[in-house]
């Protein structure tokens, strides 16, 4: 069957079916007179065993592993109930927390609130509710990622542009070949790294999101996160290009080089924080 006819059973849109195919979930014959994809019963079947899975919250990724048969159903899907369950009991905690508050009859004002009131013991309760505000110790992660550091970011480096235009030669460098330059291009280009860093938050970070998503990850905190990183490598190559017309600057790489090990670092120091509390949270409760 063609995939619009796929499209009709399983109800899905193409984009999702191509992707899962993408992802090697799924691998539909190719017709040898024309090229198209022909789905087969079978595909179709995993296509809906696809969907309903994800339903439960389990990822792509251990679809895959499921798929490839690198872990057993039982086992992804008992891991998937407990993580619901913490995700549940934290917010039904919550839930009760904030309908204790609103029922004390009196009104709530942040200066005068006493948590005494509504907890036992206040550092028992901090530290059961670990998990809840395990990204708050990485504040870091959220300034970098922040729309406020993307803003600063495309001001700089729009800034950058600006002043340095009436300094630059007719033609500037974009690209390199073992350390000469090997393409030339109008200076006006300069003007491109503060397009690139409107283009990348308001185009490519939909796309990134939604991978990171699909992948049951921190989409939003990470999504920003490497969108800003991106628009920090348009800048840094726009700043290259003007410090090597000037002569200061020679080698590319290794400023490209430094932006990388840098916010990588970052990154996998935020994600070993974050999970570092949250093992210490499990920890404690047990």
């Amino acid at each position: 069957m063609t995939i619009k006819e796929a499209e009709r059973i399983t109800g899905l849109s193409r984009s999702n079916i191509r992707f899962y195919e993408k992802e090697k979930l799924i691998s539909p014959e190719r017709n040898k007179n024309n090229g198209y994809r022909e789905y087969s019963e079978e595909d179709i079947k995993i296509i809906q065993k696809i969907v309903y899975l994800r339903t439960l919250g389990i990822s792509v990724e251990d679809i895959r592993r499921l798929s490839n048969k690198e872990a057993a159903l039982y086992d992804v899907v008992k891991k998937q109930r407990q993580h619901l369950e913490e995700e549940l009991s934290e917010l039904e905690n919550a839930k009760t927390m904030c309908e204790k508050m609103l029922s004390s009859g009196e009104k709530i004002d942040y200066e005068n609130l006493e948590i005494e009131r509504f907890v036992t013991d206040v550092k028992d309760y901090c530290s059961q509710n670990k998990n809840m505000i395990s990204l708050d110790s990485v504040s870091f992660f959220y300034m970098w990622g922040g729309n406020f550091t993307w803003g600063v970011l495309t001001v700089i480096c729009l800034l950058t542009a600006v002043c340095s235009f009436s300094h630059l030669p007719a033609e500037i460098p974009v690209q390199w070949s073992g350390g000469a330059v090997s393409s030339f291009v109008d200076k006006k280009f300069i003007f491109a790294f503060p397009f690139a860093c409107m283009v990348i938050r308001f185009l490519l970070r939909p796309f990134i999101w939604r991978w990171i998503r699909i992948n049951m990850i921190d989409s939003d905190s990470i999504s920003d996160y490497i969108t800003n990183y991106l628009c920090f490598i348009a800048f840094s190559v726009e700043l290259f290009i003007i410090l090597y017309v000037i002569g200061i600057a020679e080698n590319v790489t290794v400023v490209l080089f430094l932006d990388t090990f840098v916010l990588i670092g970052l990154l996998v120091m935020a994600v070993y924080r974050i999970t570092d509390t949250s093992v210490q949270g499990n920890a404690t409760e047990d």
